[in-house]
C-alpha cells in the first residue's frame, strides 16, 4: 500500500504545493498455478474421466482432441480454448491422429473474477472466436517460457517462476477483457454484487490514501454512508452487499487499512506519533492511540520499539 503524503519537514523541497500524483491500486491477489505443461500425444492416446478443485485452461496447437465434459462431448480443434470450471467432470482422447495441447490448471482468491468466470455457461471458445483471438499474444508469451531452459534458467529457479508468474498474470488480464463482453448478457445477481463490493472497498483504499485528511475525519460515521451516496445505494445495501462479498462489514475492512497504514508509519521513527494521528485524520493522539491499541494489542509507542528498537522517543 503507498503511504499518504507525509508532512513537511524543513529540509524538504515544499510538499505543500501539489503537483501531478496518482494511486496504482493495491495489488492482494493470490494464484496458485499447478501442472502447467505441454504435451504431444499419440492416437490412441486418453485420460479417463476425473475431476480437480482448480479452474483448468486447455488449448490445443496442433492437431484435435475430443473432450468430453460432464457428459457432453466437444471436437477441439488447434487454437481452440477449452475453460473447465472446478468441479467438472471431463475426459480427453485423440481423435484417430496425434496431437499437440498446452494445459494449466489455477485457482485464484479474487472473487471479482471467480464470479465472472462462474457465470459463464460457455466452455469452448474457438480458434476463429475473440476470446481465442485476445488470447493468443498472452499465450503465445508463456509458451514462449519453454525456451529458459536454452537460456540457462532452468528448474524451480526464482527467475523462471517470477516469469510464469508475470506471464500468467497477463494472461489472466487479457481473458478477463476477453470474457467480460461474453459474459456482459448472461443473468447473474452474484456478479454484480462482487462487482459493487469492489467499486466500495476501492473507495475505502481511497478514503486511506487521500493525503492530507481533514483532522478528525477517521472518527467520523460518514464514510461509508459517503460511499453510499456515491453509488446511489442506502447504507444497508452497502454493508450487506460488501459482507457478503468480503466476509466483513465495510468499517471493519476500513479499519484493517488504517491499521497497515499506521504500521507502515510506525516502522518509520522520522514520523511522530502526532504527525500519524494528524496523517490518518485523526483529530487527537489520544483517540488514534486508543484506537491502535484496540487494533493491535498494542500502543503505537510499544509497536514502533518492537519493529524499530532504536527509535527516538516520542
Amino acid at each position: 500500500m503507498s503511504s499518504p503524503r507525509l508532512p513537511k519537514r524543513p529540509h524538504d523541497p515544499d510538499l505543500t504545493v501539489a503537483g501531478e500524483e496518482f494511486f496504482f491500486p493495491d495489488v492482494r491477489t493470490t494464484v496458485n498455478l499447478f501442472a502447467i505443461h505441454t504435451r504431444s500425444v499419440r492416437r490412441d492416446w486418453n485420460y479417463p474421466p476425473h475431476e480437480h478443485p482448480q479452474y483448468e485452461i486447455n488449448i490445443v496447437l496442433a492437431g484435435e482432441q475430443v473432450m468430453v465434459v460432464d457428459g457432453h462431448s466437444f471436437i477441439q480443434r488447434q487454437g481452440d480454448l477449452m475453460l473447465l470450471r472446478p468441479g467438472m467432470v471431463h475426459s480427453s482422447r485423440s481423435s484417430g491422429q496425434g496431437f499437440t495441447y498446452f494445459c494449466m490448471h489455477f485457482d485464484i482468491d479474487d472473487k471479482l473474477f471467480l464470479s465472472l468466470l462462474s457465470r459463464l455457461e460457455q466452455v469452448l471458445f474457438p480458434a476463429d472466436g475473440a476470446v481465442a483471438k485476445q488470447m493468443g499474444p498472452a499465450l503465445s508469451k508463456l509458451l514462449d517460457l519453454s525456451a529458459l531452459e536454452d537460456m540457462g534458467i532452468s528448474g524451480d529457479s526464482v527467475a523462471k517462476r517470477m516469469r510464469i508468474q508475470s506471464a500468467v498474470f497477463e494472461l489472466f488480464a487479457t481473458l478477463w477483457e476477453a470474457v467480460s463482453s461474453e459474459a456482459a448478457h448472461l443473468p447473474g445477481r452474484g456478479y454484480v454484487q462482487a462487482e459493487l463490493a469492489h467499486q466500495i472497498a476501492s473507495r475505502l483504499q481511497g478514503r486511506v490514501n487521500q493525503p492530507y485528511r481533514q483532522a478528525g475525519s477517521a472518527e467520523k460515521q460518514d464514510g461509508i454512508e459517503g460511499i453510499s451516496s456515491e453509488l446511489g445505494i442506502s447504507v444497508s445495501h452497502c454493508n450487506r452487499v460488501f459482507r457478503s462479498v468480503f466476509g466483513v462489514s465495510p468499517r471493519v475492512y476500513l479499519s484493517e487499512l488504517v491499521l497497515h497504514e499506521a504500521k507502515l508509519l510506525l516502522a518509520d521513527p522520522q514520523w511522530s506519533v502526532q504527525q500519524i494521528a494528524e496523517l490518518l485524520g485523526y483529530g487527537d493522539i489520544a483517540h488514534f492511540s486508543r484506537q491502535f491499541k484496540r487494533w493491535s494489542g498494542q500502543s503505537p509507542t510499544s509497536y514502533r520499539k518492537s519493529v524499530a528498537p532504536e527509535s527516538s522517543s516520542e
